[in-house]
């Protein structure tokens, strides 16, 4: 009986931040600093939007943890700090943002972004943790019964997300500014400055593109076997190289890209390099252990 007593508080936690009425399995451990995502299944894709979210189906993700917010500046440059972290220097792919966006993008508390896939792994690994795959991505992003958001299904505003929501020939309108304007004046916003959603994570909708292990496939469908059951890894399992493969996964849209892209579901592919030519400013990531 005292055990139980103990865990309802946990389990009461769970089911406030999870939306459900039900109870939902315990977690065996917690990490400062990050959530967990109790094992069970969840509606992964959708049937309704595009066509490489297809098919909608069940699938089942062990327990696992996830850093509460993006990567942040200041906890990227410990990374650089400790000597690691340091190959991006050389190739241009460290934090790149660009001459013209440049302090909007530096502050402590804001997202690292315009880094590689590579980049990104590299610091996931210098704390001891990873990428997350795209499933366990997506099921901390919609919960377990396939959310449109993070929040749930309301349509995603300002108040919600740090997104783009104006564009036309004068330039861009986002959630700081009151008009249309030249896109440099667009940027991204402190980590956790939007309420959490599913598990109590923030930011899962917009801000920075998140990259995920995941090489991208055309569909769900088109992956077949490798993006299905049990713990998915997606297309030769996330390995270094993949035949007929040349992107990996981005999830969660950002302050660049309007609505639609930070679905639950919406998925993205970019090369992993993302150099000079391929450059994406908004391109940020977070960690799973």
């Amino acid at each position: 009986m005292r055990n139980l007593r103990s865990l309802l508080p946990t389990l009461g936690i769970l089911m406030v931040i999870t939306g459900c009425t039900r109870p939902v399995a315990a977690c065996s451990k917690q990490i400062p600093g990050m959530a967990c995502i109790p094992a069970g299944e969840f509606i992964r894709g959708s049937n309704d939007f595009e066509s490489d979210e297809k098919p909608a189906e069940k699938v089942y993700v062990s327990e696992f943890h996830m850093d509460l917010h993006e990567v942040t500046n200041k906890e990227f440059n410990e990374c650089l700090a400790a000597g690691k972290c340091r190959g991006c220097l050389q190739t241009g792919e460290c934090n790149y943002i660009g001459a013209r966006y440049g302090w909007r993008y530096k502050k402590d508390d804001q997202p690292v972004s315009g880094v590689s896939w590579f980049t990104a792994r590299e610091y996931c690994e210098f704390r001891g943790k990873r990428l997350p795959t795209e499933a366990e991505w997506e099921k901390a992003a919609r919960g377990p019964d396939g959310n449109l958001y993070p929040w749930g299904n309301e349509p995603a505003d300002c108040s919600r997300a740090i997104i783009q929501i104006g564009e036309g020939k004068k330039g861009i309108k986002g959630c700081f500014t009151k008009r249309l304007e030249p896109e440099w004046h667009m940027h991204t916003a402190a980590v956790m400055s939007r309420s959490p959603g599913a598990y109590g994570l923030y930011d899962m909708a917009g801000n920075v593109h998140e990259w995920v292990n995941d090489w991208y496939s055309k569909s769900y469908a088109a992956c077949g076997e490798k993006c299905r059951g049990r713990d998915p890894k997606g297309p030769c399992d996330g390995a270094a190289v993949c035949p007929g493969h040349k992107e990996r996964s981005v999830r969660g849209g950002s302050w660049w890209w309007t609505a639609g892209y930070a679905r639950g579901s919406k998925r993205r592919g970019n090369v992993p390099g993302n150099m000079p030519m391929e450059h994406y400013h908004h391109f940020g990531f977070r960690c799973a252990q």
